[in-house]
């Protein structure tokens, strides 16, 4: 029995990120329906194209989104027929088709779009250049004089436009006693998700412009360098990584050098840097210095190709990889990496030729209790979940965020000598006198919707409060390094032995229980570890980053996956269990149509720079305005005329293609001439009316003021004793047309001490007294030694 067993989901429409939210229902185990159109979804012909049998080609990428599927070919009445039988609809169809047919009969629907069902941009064409430029995510990419760098290969926004959606759905299971439930979930919103960081450091008035190729935000080295044999991955943020990372290169006098002490000087001097760094890493292979960084506890890694990536030891060893199949064509790809220790995924599958199912549904239906009717109002669907919240940074707040977001109750534990170090790590004595670490913009964006205590885990009683609220709790999330919480007595087994039911969510780099897992990353290192940089930018450009941390809101996304599934097989089963998250595997979707081209053609697809494989032209052009840009995708025949109308060369409406491909120089020039005397929102407009996919690329401080976003009521203000007024990005699914409320802003440290431990472990007024007096408890953060 797999963890989503006897569940049967439907899904409608033709997009990634359904594809996607689908196939996680499908690999652990769902019955999923998928309705196609007569002769089949054209994602069937998104490349790479394999040799499927009977003289057809079909798509690879579209296989493995769809393993473990059934296919159907269903219309208006046979679509309502599955609904009526099906725990969860999944629904992206086009908005008037959705409000022509409303299918409100099963317990859950999820209307899956790339703006949502209301705004400006609600009726724009789309692609994942355009809706990622509009979303902040491709401003800050590339050289400094431009033009922006497009992400590739195409799929990523719907890949997180589909855990969104498996994260709302899932809730919504889980909370059918409180009554059925409509989601609306925008992938534009959850692309918000990855770039609110940069908005959070932006509107603290730390602006940003594009420093270059592989060069972000305030640290450095954060970039990719050739070795004798191989890249490597470098992320270098604090001071002791900075003196390790120079010693380790037998270059400790550069410790001193005033120059480089501090990182936001060093991203000044990146260029001389690279010329001290790039010779002595020639010296040895990525390997070994990887190796180097483990003794070290640097954030190194191997920065692989896909062949190596379907080569690594540690990624055989775990079993990322596995057969799928569609009709006669098989190859290997990526088992999801939501690694549930008792029940995980399939490991790979078939997928299903076009309507070659032709029945309903086969299995016996749900085991959850049924909704009795509309969800009760002011009820969450994950009222009465209770989480225990050991994380720090980004990508573990981001998890347990969107679980509060959505009524569960967190209880974020720091400690006042080690709190989340996202509230700074800074150790000047005025950080801890004017209490900086309560003033941090990114740390109050991931931590809303949480009650926050202090306890220290170094000490006997700290460790037993900490128990004591696990034996209360569904479930418990971490990602400290690996040797923690066993040093600490708290790991999976000390706390199974308090709730023997606990799901508990462990979220290290390279997963545990191998030779990488004590790998010290950040967000860049899973970037660079996953393949990605390798497959992004121009052919004579070093392999280029997409993001400052791009595997942080990840790795976020995909926790709250996993603990969501778990405890869908936990309130079916009453068995809890382990998850083993390896946060590089979670990149490692991203990467799909080129690893799944390796592993079935034998050959990794060139890098094209802003240029697409199939749509043409495609690329980030200049505007009027300051370092001002617009994105556009010609994706049909329609807007390619459409184009053609806009510029005023309707000499070239009748190129194929193919002739697009190869005259684009000649195209992009003239799109050029035509942009530069226009406003990047202006020549969006232009085009959109054309139906052609356009967007203004957006910086992270024009989030705020985005029309699309205002309009949703998508940035919502909270107040803070410290921070006073700031604004908060809302989750990328709601219930109706409002957000999620913003119940309450991020906690200061300590502030629920009294609350939480008096309320869930009847502990009294003197009892937290003498807490406090000890240092078990706290509300301020205490400097260490050294």
């Amino acid at each position: 029995m797999k963890a989503l067993s006897d569940l049967r989901v439907l899904e409608l429409g033709s997009a990634a990120a359904l594809e996607y939210c689908g196939k996680l229902f499908a690999d652990f185990g769902a019955e999923v329906i998928k309705v196609e159109p007569q002769g089949g979804d054209p994602r069937r012909m998104i490349p790479p194209l394999l040799d499927v049998g009977a003289g057809r080609r079909e798509s690879g990428t579209f296989a493995l989104l769809n393993t473990n599927k059934n296919s159907v070919f269903g219309d208006d009445a046979k679509i309502a027929a599955l609904a009526g039988g099906a725990d969860v609809v999944l629904d992206a169809r086009p908005l008037a088709e959705r409000q022509a047919t409303p299918l409100h009969d099963a317990g859950v629907v999820v209307a899956l779009s790339w703006f949502g069902d209301s705004g400006p941009y609600r009726d724009f064409a789309a692609s994942d250049a355009t809706v990622r430029a509009l979303a902040g995510l491709v401003h800050l990419v590339g050289p400094v004089d431009g033009p922006p760098i497009l992400a590739s290969p195409d799929g990523q926004a719907g890949y997180l436009g589909g855990l969104a959606a498996f994260i709302a759905a899932s809730s919504g299971l889980l909370g059918r006693e409180h009554g059925s439930r409509c989601f609306e979930v925008s992938t534009h919103e959850a692309l918000v998700s990855v770039a609110e960081y940069e908005t959070a450091v932006a509107l603290s008035g730390l602006g940003r412009r594009r420093n270059g190729v592989n060069r972000f935000g305030r640290n450095y080295p954060v970039t990719i360098y050739p070795t004798k044999a191989g890249l490597l991955g470098v992320t270098v943020v604090t001071p002791a990584q900075w003196r390790g990372f120079c010693a380790m290169l037998g270059r400790p006098e550069l410790i001193a050098e005033a120059k480089y002490s501090v990182n936001v000087d060093r991203i000044v001097h990146a260029d001389a840097l690279d010329a001290i760094f790039g010779p002595i890493l020639a010296e040895r292979t990525a390997a070994e210095w990887f190796q180097l960084g483990l003794r070290h506890k640097l954030p190194l890694c191997i920065v692989p190709t896909m062949d190596d990536l379907l080569a690594q030891a540690i990624n055989r060893e775990r079993g990322v990889f596995a057969p799928v199949r569609i009709g006669a064509a098989t190859f290997e790809a990526q088992v999801l990496p939501q690694h549930l220790t008792r029940t995980p995924p399939r490991q790979g599958g078939t997928a299903p030729l076009a309507g070659t199912h032709a029945g309903g549904w086969s299995s016996a239906g749900t085991a959850l209790p049924p909704a009795p009717g509309p969800a009760i109002a002011g009820s969450p669907p994950l009222a009465g979940v209770r989480i225990i919240d050991l994380t720090m940074g980004w990508a573990g707040p981001a998890a347990t965020r969107h679980l509060g977001d959505l009524g569960a109750e967190i209880v974020k534990v720091e400690a006042c000598q080690y709190p989340d170090w996202w509230r700074g790590t800074d150790k000047r004595a005025a950080f801890f006198a004017e209490k900086l670490y309560e003033k941090s913009y990114w740390y109050h964006a991931m931590n809303r919707n949480k009650l926050g205590v202090t306890l220290d885990l170094t000490t006997e009683e700290g460790k037993d409060l900490l128990k004591r609220l696990v034996a209360g709790a569904d479930a418990v999330i971490e990602n400290y390094s690996v040797e923690v919480l066993p040093k600490l007595g708290l790991d999976y087994e000390a706390l199974r032995a308090v709730r023997p039911d606990i799901v508990m969510v462990s979220m290290p780099a390279f997963g545990t229980g191998n030779a990488w897992s004590t790998g010290r990353a950040y967000g860049s290192t899973l970037e660079q570890a996953s393949g990605l940089p390798t497959l992004t930018g121009f052919p004579g450009d070093p392999p280029t980053m997409n993001h400052t941390a791009y595997g942080d809101p990840v790795g976020g996304f995909n926790a709250a996956a996993a603990l969501l599934i778990a405890l869908i097989h936990r309130k079916r089963t009453g068995e809890g269990q382990l998850i083993d998250l390896s946060q590089v595997e979670c990149m490692m979707p991203m990467v799909a149509p080129a690893l799944i081209a390796q592993s079935a053609l034998g050959a990794t697809p060139p890098r094209l720079g802003n240029r697409h494989p199939v749509h043409a032209p495609q690329g980030a052009f200049r505007c009027t305005g300051e370092d001002a840009w617009v994105v556009l995708t010609v994706t049909t025949e329609a807007a390619w005329r459409g184009l053609c109308d806009v510029l005023g060369r309707e000499d070239l409406a009748g190129l194929d293609a193919a002739e697009r491909h190869a005259r684009a120089g000649e195209i992009e020039a003239a799109i050029s001439l035509w942009a530069a005397g226009r406003t990047a929102d202006a020549a969006m407009a232009a085009l959109q009316d054309a139906g052609v996919a356009a967007g203004a690329s957006r910086a992270p401080l024009d989030l705020p003021r985005d029309p699309h976003l205002t309009a949703r009521g998508f940035w919502r203000e909270a107040d803070n004793p410290f921070m006073g007024r700031h604004l908060h990005a809302a989750a990328p699914f709601r219930e109706g047309s409002a957000p999620y409320p913003l119940v309450r802003p991020s906690p200061t440290l300590g502030q629920h001490n009294a609350d939480v431990l008096g309320r869930l472990l009847g502990l009294g007024p003197s009892d937290l007294a003498r807490l406090s007096a000890a240092g078990v408890i706290g509300t301020e953060a205490v400097a260490k030694a050294g």
